[in-house]
């Protein structure tokens, strides 16, 4: 009898973990920089990628074996295309770019990255992003 109680709580923990990670998923976060702050040191693997050049940057690591990653592709092209200019878009392969992906803190794929011209992470998104979501934050630069 115990141990039916215990299976049917671990399945519901279970069941609510799933739940609340699932509608966290492809949704920005913000991460906290304060684009007022005065000094800002960038990364070098960053710079070297593109980030932090003036203009701003939706950054997005994907692998070959990930599915969803060619989704978030279509995403960013989408939003991209429709105001030509407002960001530039840089695709990393998470296999050849362990680097910056670590010092991003990247746990898994696909991740989405939004950083102002100055290269300050402003938002982040584990999953897919939705056009609109992805929109509001390139709105807020």
């Amino acid at each position: 009898m115990i141990a039916a109680i215990v299976l049917i709580v671990v399945i519901v923990a279970t069941l609510a973990v799933g739940t609340a990670l699932r509608t966290r998923s492809g949704k920005f976060r913000t991460t906290g920089v304060d684009a007022s702050t005065g000094t800002h040191e960038l990364d070098p693997a960053l710079a070297t990628v593109g980030v932090g050049d003036g203009v701003p940057v939706v950054l997005h690591f994907s692998a070959p074996w990930c599915g969803p990653c060619a989704a978030v592709r279509r995403v960013v092209v989408q939003v991209l295309d429709r105001e030509p200019g407002r960001a530039r878009e840089v695709e990393l392969d998470l296999d050849e770019n362990p680097v910056p992906a670590r010092k991003l803190g990247v746990l898994s794929l696909p991740t989405t990255f939004v950083f102002d011209g100055d290269g300050r992470e402003r938002f982040r998104a584990s999953g897919v992003p939705s056009a609109d979501d992805l929109r509001t934050a390139l709105s807020s630069l």
